[in-house]
């Protein structure tokens, strides 16, 4: 079992080539033998939308290393600190950054070896490591089994109807769950997936779309925004036949929209829903329902089962009975790790994920969102800790004591007590600096005095209101 089929291909814009059928397998199995000499332990990859990312990336799971995929962009406090509580036996894509304390350079460019050579051994059917947030606070590391990979692949090529005739690009960051998810679910098909790193709003991404034939794209909300503005026309790319949506909620008019001009074009659109923390896919919108399921997250993909639990506890798939969202699948994760012990855990969870997501369903089983239970928020597709988007305000001597942040759709609003001039306009640079984010993606506002409920805590929910 594996991820790459004989026929995939991948194409490195930047490098002009292509590699597939024997040479990719060639390419993968030279990188998979480069890690059989390495210690125990996991191995870190700050993965980049380029070719030795994925090479890397499909080394190591045909080696049967376990692989953290890492933000690049990652503050160097942050990879610091990942690196000191896993003890990767290696961290590889760190060109030009001096070893940390405990590991050397390697003979391969850009990577860190472990000095030590004893170390935990990760369970055996650990594959994949992804991070559960962005660069704020101590990130957990979700751990993701080879079948719940694997099967997630399987299952979201099957909604999609993926086969080797499609080219996905890369518009998504491949150490995000859902630019992975592409690349999986096309590499498992024999399909082809096109290496381009400058993104779904740049002029190279298109001339790409253009000249290599690509067949669908993946976007988050914000991309959905931003091709709005741009007018997108399908027209204009002949051989694009598939979008799809996910990592957070996109407006209904927005979905509606891209829907019929999909659908005028000859194309089709998918909305789907889904965490990391399940591979990462739940949930898929099929082309044909989206205009009279407009607003909902989807139905479950193959061999998975959503439910509702109540406040009373109890599990129920009635209809429009709302509460927490449930998840059964061979997807889910095995469960998070903090430190480098709890690499060699076996399975906490049995398949059952507690999403923290409120909704219910339709009489057809189909999911509708209607909030979340804890203070997570999502800035275009990419998951923060709206308690440490507070912290980092108040420690950026903007003259603010007090902030509250609330999730806003694919964006966040921060509120900021008694601001003093210019402070809102700097936080908002502040947090884009430390998330590598679009400063876009933080909406922050003055408030003379924050709403408190009786027991002094922030009234998040007047604020949401407000919103």
């Amino acid at each position: 079992m594996g991820l790459l089929h004989a026929d995939a291909r991948l194409v490195d814009v930047a490098g002009e080539r292509t590699l597939g059928g024997p040479q990719l397998a060639a390419a993968v199995s030279r990188f998979a033998d480069s890690l059989v000499g390495l210690p125990p332990g996991v191995v870190f990859i700050r993965t980049r939308a380029d070719l030795p990312s994925v090479l890397r990336y499909l080394g190591a799971f045909t080696a049967g290393r376990s692989v953290a995929l890492l933000d690049p962009a990652l503050e160097y406090e942050v990879l610091a600190d990942l690196v000191a509580r896993f003890r990767p036996a290696a961290v590889l894509g760190v060109d030009g950054a001096s070893p940390l304390d405990g590991y050397y350079a390697g003979g391969d460019k850009g990577s860190w070896l472990r000095e030590d050579p004893d170390g935990v051994v990760p369970h055996p059917e650990l594959a994949v490591l992804l991070p559960t947030s962005g660069s704020t606070g101590n990130p957990k590391l979700v751990r993701l089994s080879r079948r719940a990979v694997q099967h997630n692949a399987e299952a979201i090529a099957e909604v999609l109807g993926i086969d080797a005739d499609e080219v996905a690009p890369t518009s998504l960051p491949l150490h995000y769950s859902y630019g992975l998810s592409v690349l999986n679910s096309h590499l498992v098909r024999g399909a082809t997936v096109v290496i381009e790193a400058s993104g779904l709003l740049a002029r190279p991404f298109w001339n790409a779309v253009t000249e290599y034939g690509v067949t669908s794209l993946a976007g988050v909300p914000y991309h959905y925004e931003m091709l709005r503005r741009l007018r997108f026309d399908p027209a204009r790319c002949p051989s694009l036949r598939t979008l799809t949506q996910a990592g957070g909620k996109l407006r209904d008019d927005l979905v509606g929209e891209f829907n019929d001009t999909m659908r005028g074009a000859g194309g089709r659109m998918f909305v789907m829903y889904g965490q990391t923390e399940a591979a990462p896919r739940m949930a898929t919108v099929p082309a044909e329902r989206l205009a009279d399921k407009l607003g909902s997250a989807g139905c479950a993909l193959p061999d998975g089962v959503l439910s509702v639990r109540r406040a009373d506890g109890k599990e129920t798939t009635q209809p429009g009975i709302g509460g927490e969202v449930v998840y059964r699948g061979p997807n889910v994760m095995m469960g998070y790790a903090e430190r480098e012990a709890e690499l060699a855990e076996g399975d906490q969870l049995g398949g059952v994920l507690a999403t923290g997501d409120l909704g219910y369903l339709d009489r057809d089983g189909y999911l509708f969102i209607t909030g979340r239970l804890k203070r997570i928020g999502k800035v275009f597709g990419n998951r923060v800790s709206l308690d440490d988007l507070e912290h980092v305000v108040r420690q950026a001597e903007l003259g603010v004591d007090v902030a509250a942040a609330i999730a806003a759709g694919d964006k966040v609003v921060i509120w900021l007590e008694r601001a003093p001039h210019g402070a809102c306009d700097a936080a908002a640079k502040a947090l884009a600096e430390r998330l590598h984010l679009h400063v876009t993606g933080f909406d922050v506002r003055p408030i003379d005095e924050l709403p408190l409920l009786a027991n002094g805590k922030v009234d998040y929910q007047t604020l949401e209101a407000r919103v």
